[in-house]
Protein backbone atom coordinates (compact mmCIF):
# COMPACT_ATOMS: atom_id res chain seq x y z
CA UNK A 1 0.00 0.00 0.00
CA UNK A 2 2.80 2.42 0.89
CA UNK A 3 4.63 1.76 -2.36
CA UNK A 4 1.44 2.25 -4.37
CA UNK A 5 0.96 5.57 -2.57
CA UNK A 6 4.53 6.48 -3.48
CA UNK A 7 3.94 5.63 -7.15
CA UNK A 8 0.81 7.81 -7.26
CA UNK A 9 2.65 10.64 -5.47
CA UNK A 10 5.57 10.39 -7.90
CA UNK A 11 3.11 10.55 -10.80
CA UNK A 12 1.62 13.71 -9.28
CA UNK A 13 5.04 15.34 -8.95
CA UNK A 14 6.09 14.45 -12.51
CA UNK A 15 2.78 15.51 -14.11
CA UNK A 16 2.72 18.79 -12.19
CA UNK A 17 6.33 19.59 -12.99
CA UNK A 18 6.02 18.85 -16.71
CA UNK A 19 2.66 20.56 -17.16
CA UNK A 20 2.97 23.67 -15.01
CA UNK A 21 6.70 24.31 -15.01
CA UNK A 22 7.71 23.13 -18.49
CA UNK A 23 4.78 23.32 -20.94
CA UNK A 24 2.75 26.26 -19.59
CA UNK A 25 5.62 28.81 -19.85
CA UNK A 26 6.12 27.83 -23.50
CA UNK A 27 2.49 28.64 -24.31
CA UNK A 28 1.48 31.51 -22.05
CA UNK A 29 3.05 34.91 -22.75
CA UNK A 30 2.36 37.15 -19.75
CA UNK A 31 1.14 40.57 -20.88
CA UNK A 32 0.98 39.58 -24.57
CA UNK A 33 -2.40 38.11 -25.53
CA UNK A 34 -1.56 37.97 -29.24
CA UNK A 35 1.58 35.91 -28.54
CA UNK A 36 -0.36 33.48 -26.33
CA UNK A 37 -2.95 32.99 -29.08
CA UNK A 38 -0.20 32.44 -31.66
CA UNK A 39 1.48 29.86 -29.42
CA UNK A 40 -1.78 27.95 -28.99
CA UNK A 41 -2.36 27.88 -32.74
CA UNK A 42 1.23 26.93 -33.64
CA UNK A 43 1.76 24.28 -30.93
CA UNK A 44 -1.51 22.36 -30.89
CA UNK A 45 0.18 19.12 -29.79
CA UNK A 46 1.88 20.87 -26.88
CA UNK A 47 -1.44 22.44 -25.89
CA UNK A 48 -3.12 19.03 -25.81
CA UNK A 49 -0.23 17.58 -23.82
CA UNK A 50 -0.55 20.39 -21.27
CA UNK A 51 -4.26 19.66 -20.82
CA UNK A 52 -3.60 15.93 -20.51
CA UNK A 53 -0.90 16.54 -17.89
CA UNK A 54 -3.27 18.69 -15.81
CA UNK A 55 -5.84 15.90 -15.98
CA UNK A 56 -3.10 13.50 -14.88
CA UNK A 57 -2.39 15.81 -11.92
CA UNK A 58 -6.06 15.57 -10.95
CA UNK A 59 -6.11 11.78 -11.30
CA UNK A 60 -2.87 11.14 -9.41
CA UNK A 61 -3.66 13.63 -6.65
CA UNK A 62 -7.09 12.09 -6.08
CA UNK A 63 -5.59 8.59 -5.92
CA UNK A 64 -2.71 9.75 -3.72
CA UNK A 65 -5.15 11.43 -1.34
CA UNK A 66 -7.26 8.28 -0.98
CA UNK A 67 -4.25 6.01 -0.59
CA UNK A 68 -2.74 8.27 2.09
CA UNK A 69 -5.99 7.88 4.00
CA UNK A 70 -5.73 4.10 3.72
CA UNK A 71 -2.09 4.24 4.78
CA UNK A 72 -2.47 6.45 7.86
CA UNK A 73 -6.03 5.84 9.07
CA UNK A 74 -4.84 3.56 11.89
CA UNK A 75 -2.24 6.13 12.94
CA UNK A 76 -4.67 9.07 13.20
CA UNK A 77 -8.02 8.76 11.43
CA UNK A 78 -8.83 12.49 11.59
CA UNK A 79 -5.45 13.54 10.21
CA UNK A 80 -5.63 10.83 7.54
CA UNK A 81 -9.10 12.01 6.52
CA UNK A 82 -7.80 15.58 6.38
CA UNK A 83 -5.05 14.55 3.97
CA UNK A 84 -7.67 13.01 1.70
CA UNK A 85 -10.10 15.94 1.96
CA UNK A 86 -7.53 18.69 1.38
CA UNK A 87 -5.93 16.78 -1.49
CA UNK A 88 -9.27 16.28 -3.21
CA UNK A 89 -10.13 19.98 -2.92
CA UNK A 90 -6.84 20.88 -4.59
CA UNK A 91 -7.56 18.29 -7.29
CA UNK A 92 -10.88 20.04 -8.03
CA UNK A 93 -9.05 23.36 -8.42
CA UNK A 94 -6.69 21.82 -10.99
CA UNK A 95 -9.64 20.10 -12.72
CA UNK A 96 -11.15 23.56 -13.23
CA UNK A 97 -7.81 24.79 -14.56
CA UNK A 98 -7.70 21.92 -17.07
CA UNK A 99 -11.21 22.82 -18.27
CA UNK A 100 -10.12 26.43 -18.81
CA UNK A 101 -7.07 25.33 -20.81
CA UNK A 102 -9.26 23.07 -22.95
CA UNK A 103 -11.66 25.96 -23.57
CA UNK A 104 -8.75 28.25 -24.49
CA UNK A 105 -7.55 25.64 -27.00
CA UNK A 106 -11.03 25.47 -28.57
CA UNK A 107 -11.25 29.27 -28.82
CA UNK A 108 -7.81 29.41 -30.44
CA UNK A 109 -8.85 26.83 -33.07
CA UNK A 110 -12.35 28.27 -33.61
CA UNK A 111 -12.29 31.95 -32.56
CA UNK A 112 -15.21 33.51 -30.72
CA UNK A 113 -15.16 37.28 -30.29
CA UNK A 114 -11.75 38.63 -29.30
CA UNK A 115 -9.92 35.28 -29.29
CA UNK A 116 -6.61 36.69 -28.07
CA UNK A 117 -8.19 38.37 -25.05
CA UNK A 118 -10.28 35.28 -24.34
CA UNK A 119 -7.42 32.78 -24.29
CA UNK A 120 -5.24 35.16 -22.28
CA UNK A 121 -7.97 35.56 -19.67
CA UNK A 122 -8.47 31.80 -19.39
CA UNK A 123 -4.75 31.18 -18.93
CA UNK A 124 -4.61 33.90 -16.28
CA UNK A 125 -7.52 32.36 -14.36
CA UNK A 126 -5.93 28.91 -14.72
CA UNK A 127 -2.69 30.20 -13.23
CA UNK A 128 -4.52 31.77 -10.32
CA UNK A 129 -6.31 28.48 -9.66
CA UNK A 130 -2.89 26.89 -9.20
CA UNK A 131 -1.89 29.72 -6.86
CA UNK A 132 -4.99 29.63 -4.66
CA UNK A 133 -5.09 25.82 -4.83
CA UNK A 134 -1.67 25.90 -3.20
CA UNK A 135 -3.50 26.77 0.01
CA UNK A 136 -5.03 23.30 0.12
CA UNK A 137 -1.87 21.67 -1.15
CA UNK A 138 -0.14 23.13 1.89
CA UNK A 139 -2.99 22.05 4.14
CA UNK A 140 -2.66 18.42 3.03
CA UNK A 141 1.05 18.41 3.94
CA UNK A 142 0.38 19.48 7.55
CA UNK A 143 -1.69 16.40 8.59
CA UNK A 144 0.71 14.28 6.52
CA UNK A 145 3.60 15.51 8.65
CA UNK A 146 1.55 14.92 11.80
CA UNK A 147 0.90 11.31 10.75
CA UNK A 148 4.60 10.79 10.09
CA UNK A 149 5.42 12.05 13.59
CA UNK A 150 2.81 9.72 15.11
CA UNK A 151 3.68 6.70 12.98
CA UNK A 152 6.25 5.34 15.43
CA UNK A 153 8.90 4.49 12.86
CA UNK A 154 9.13 7.10 10.09
CA UNK A 155 11.88 9.76 10.36
CA UNK A 156 10.84 12.56 12.69
CA UNK A 157 12.81 15.07 10.60
CA UNK A 158 10.58 14.18 7.64
CA UNK A 159 7.48 14.92 9.73
CA UNK A 160 8.75 18.31 10.82
CA UNK A 161 9.81 19.25 7.27
CA UNK A 162 6.35 18.35 5.98
CA UNK A 163 4.73 20.43 8.72
CA UNK A 164 6.99 23.40 8.00
CA UNK A 165 6.63 23.00 4.25
CA UNK A 166 2.86 22.80 4.55
CA UNK A 167 2.78 25.99 6.60
CA UNK A 168 5.01 27.70 4.03
CA UNK A 169 2.73 26.58 1.21
CA UNK A 170 -0.32 27.90 3.08
CA UNK A 171 1.38 31.27 3.55
CA UNK A 172 2.73 31.56 -0.01
CA UNK A 173 -0.54 32.61 -1.74
CA UNK A 174 -1.14 35.24 0.93
CA UNK A 175 2.35 36.64 0.32
CA UNK A 176 1.82 36.48 -3.46
CA UNK A 177 -1.37 38.54 -3.30
CA UNK A 178 -0.69 40.85 -0.36
CA UNK A 179 2.91 41.67 -1.32
CA UNK A 180 3.14 41.19 -5.11
CA UNK A 181 6.69 42.59 -5.20
CA UNK A 182 7.84 39.77 -2.91
CA UNK A 183 7.11 36.96 -5.35
CA UNK A 184 10.51 35.44 -4.60
CA UNK A 185 9.57 35.13 -0.93
CA UNK A 186 6.48 33.10 -1.87
CA UNK A 187 8.70 30.74 -3.87
CA UNK A 188 11.13 30.34 -0.97
CA UNK A 189 8.27 29.53 1.40
CA UNK A 190 7.34 26.57 -0.82
CA UNK A 191 10.88 25.10 -0.95
CA UNK A 192 10.69 23.02 2.27
CA UNK A 193 7.49 21.45 0.94
CA UNK A 194 9.33 20.20 -2.15
CA UNK A 195 12.09 18.70 0.00
CA UNK A 196 9.55 16.96 2.22
CA UNK A 197 7.48 15.69 -0.69
CA UNK A 198 10.39 14.08 -2.55
CA UNK A 199 11.69 12.61 0.70
CA UNK A 200 8.24 11.16 1.37
CA UNK A 201 8.01 9.75 -2.16
CA UNK A 202 11.44 8.13 -1.87
CA UNK A 203 10.71 6.77 1.59
CA UNK A 204 7.42 5.17 0.54
CA UNK A 205 8.95 3.64 -2.58
CA UNK A 206 12.04 2.28 -0.82
CA UNK A 207 10.85 1.38 2.68
CA UNK A 208 7.22 0.55 2.00
CA UNK A 209 4.40 -0.27 4.41
CA UNK A 210 6.35 -1.58 7.46
CA UNK A 211 7.51 1.99 8.09
CA UNK A 212 4.03 3.15 9.13
CA UNK A 213 3.22 0.70 11.91
CA UNK A 214 2.84 1.77 15.52
CA UNK A 215 1.72 5.06 17.01
CA UNK A 216 3.54 7.59 19.16
CA UNK A 217 2.87 11.10 20.35
CA UNK A 218 5.02 13.84 18.75
CA UNK A 219 7.51 15.37 21.18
Amino acid sequence: MARTTGVFYLGLAVAGGLGFLLIRPRLFAAGDAAATLAHLIEHDGLVRAGIALELLVVLTQALTAVWFYRLFRKVDSIAAGSIAAFGLVNAVAILTSAALLATAADVARDPVGDAAAGVQLMYLVSGHLWTVGGLFFGLWLIPMGWCVLRSGSMPRALGWILLGGGLGYVLSPFVAYLVPAAGGVADVLALPASVGEFWMIGYLLVRGAPAVTGVREPA
